[in-house]
């Protein structure tokens, strides 16, 4: 994904690519916390598919049904790669307050 922001940046590809390796092989249960509470409940597997300045964006499945999902980022727009891990983080920390979930500390 990585879309052109107004003012024609974009985060890079490499960047792109670098977060969602690492969203998806390292907190793939972030991600799916991520799904339930953004998306649906039901959600059984969710995998970050991109993001952008605006939000973040998840392939879920839900009863057996690929289901794209969309979150804004609490604090978008964003340009910065420390952003998205910022943003990523406040969606994790809400997503486990929706879900009555403890969460856990971040390094």
């Amino acid at each position: 994904m990585g879309g052109a922001f107004e003012d024609g940046t974009a985060f890079e590809d490499s960047t792109v690519s670098a977060v969602l390796r690492h969203m998806n092989s390292e907190h793939s249960d972030d991600n799916l916390l991520i799904a339930r509470a953004f998306g649906d409940p039901g959600a059984s597997r969710a995998v970050m598919t991109g993001f952008d300045e605006r939000g973040g964006e998840w392939m879920t499945t839900v009863h057996a049904a690929t289901v794209g999902l969309r979150v804004p980022w609490p604090n978008a727009p964003i340009a910065e790669r420390p952003e998205v891990r910022r943003e990523i983080v406040a969606l994790y920390e809400e997503a486990c307050r929706r879900l009555s979930v403890e969460p856990r500390r971040h390094a």
